[in-house]
């Protein structure tokens, strides 16, 4: 049997999307405070989907996020790297390595938060061909434990008059 090859896993997303965010605005401190987002991702195919480039923006009534993602796929590895930067920050961050299996995709990274070590893990769950679920989630304790802090649905935009 042939090892799953993962080169075009992220095919399913090229496209534009409706997106709803809820982010916890202060993860690992006990905080129960979310705050809500509305936009539009939009994700375009690189390199006929060995890349991907997604532009996420998105508001609420007093804050405007404008986040990209890039996406590499390691042919050696079969593994994805995914990348992330905000608008204001300028540089990317630690990439987000991992892939899909049976459809779906999980993607770890270690990085500080607030000056201590943690473990990242970013879960992207098509849940049809015009719905997906994505959720970070963050843990102090290398994976014991998880605290989830971004969750996004996003809907595929056939109408694009409607944007």
């Amino acid at each position: 049997m042939t090892a799953h090859d993962g080169q075009h896993d992220f095919d399913f997303e090229f496209g534009t999307w409706k997106t709803h965010v809820s982010l916890l605005k202060q993860p690992l401190t006990g905080s129960k405070n979310w705050v809500d987002y509305d936009g539009i991702t939009v994700v375009h195919k690189v390199w006929n989907g060995l890349a991907n480039l997604v532009e996420l923006d998105m508001k609420n009534a007093s804050s405007h996020l404008q986040l990209a993602s890039f996406r590499l796929y390691d042919p050696a590895s079969r593994q994805w790297n995914l990348y992330v930067t905000n608008r204001r920050s300028g540089t990317f961050g630690v990439p987000n390595v991992g892939g899909f299996t049976n459809g779906r995709g999980v993607f770890y990274d270690k990085e500080t938060l607030d000056g201590k070590p943690i473990t990242v893990r970013f879960v992207i769950t098509p849940r049809s061909a015009d719905a997906i679920h994505f959720e970070q989630a963050f843990s102090a304790d290398d994976g014991k434990t998880w605290e989830t802090n971004w969750i996004a649905d996003d809907t595929r935009i056939k109408d694009h008059s409607k944007i």
